[in-house]
Order: structure tokens, then sequence, then C-alpha cells
């Protein structure tokens, strides 16, 4: 989303300065209170009422072992997480390295002997990392797609 243009900043000010209370500023350009008073406020203490400069989100932590991490999975599809992070040698939690799975379109096959008694979720007994997209009837192991 946009910040508010200067000309609108300016203008709620001069009103809230003209003695008009917040709620009213707010209801008479269609912003939030909250915002009304943030901008009195940062203007009071800092004296700025500019935007500020908009920051950017740090770049993922295994964005450079994306390749590593799949050349890892397809060679050996039913290795752990933890596994995953000792092969590549980071310190990135087992979350952030399971999002980083998911994004890139893997996702882990339930062990047969977990899933229940019915004679469905025992078929295709692999476990590990495959494909998203592959034929759920599949019986082959690794990755598929």
């Amino acid at each position: 989303m946009a910040a508010y243009s200067m000309d609108l900043r300016v203008r709620v000010l001069r009103d809230s300065d003209a003695g008009l209370a917040s709620k009213d500023v707010a209801a008479k350009y269609a912003v939030s209170r909250a915002w009304v008073d943030r901008l009195k406020q940062r203007r009071r203490e800092t004296g700025e009422v500019a935007p500020r400069q908009q920051t950017r989100w740090r770049t993922p932590l295994l964005t450079p072992h994306l390749p590593q991490l799949v050349a890892l999975i397809r060679e050996q599809p039913d290795r752990t997480l933890a596994e995953l992070q000792q092969a590549l040698g980071t310190s990135a939690s087992l979350a952030t390295i399971w999002r980083a799975v998911t994004r890139l379109g893997f996702r882990v096959k339930k062990n047969g002997r977990r899933v229940g008694a019915s004679a469905a979720g025992r078929r295709g007994g692999a476990r590990g990392l495959a494909r998203l997209g592959a034929d759920p009837g599949s019986h082959d192991a690794g990755v598929s797609g």
C-alpha cells in the first residue's frame, strides 16, 4: 500500500492545528484516527511529516542453498529435515528448511505403517519427499512429477 501524499498530510495537520479533534479530522479525510494521532506525534517528536522510507524484506536465508537442497532431495528423497540441515551445513531452523522444501514444491509422503489400518493407506510404502502433482496411486519411490 502506498503512503499517504504530502498534500493530505499537510491538510490533516492544518485542520488538526485549527482545533478539529483527531476523530473529526479522520472522518473528514477518510483515514484512521490512529494515523492522524501518529502523524501529530511524529511531527511533535521529530518535526518530520514526510512518509518514511519503505523497508525491504530481507532475502530468505536458504536462497543460496536452494539448488543444493533440490539435489539433496532428489539424491535421497527420504532424508529428514535434520539430515538436510546437516548436509546443507546451515544454521537455519528445521521450520525454515520445511518452508523452503514446501516452496520448492516437494511434499512428505506418509509412511504407510502410520497412516492407518486401511489397505489404501498402506499403498506406496516409500517414504520421503515427492514432487507435488504426482499420481496418487503411484507406487514408485523417490521424486516424481
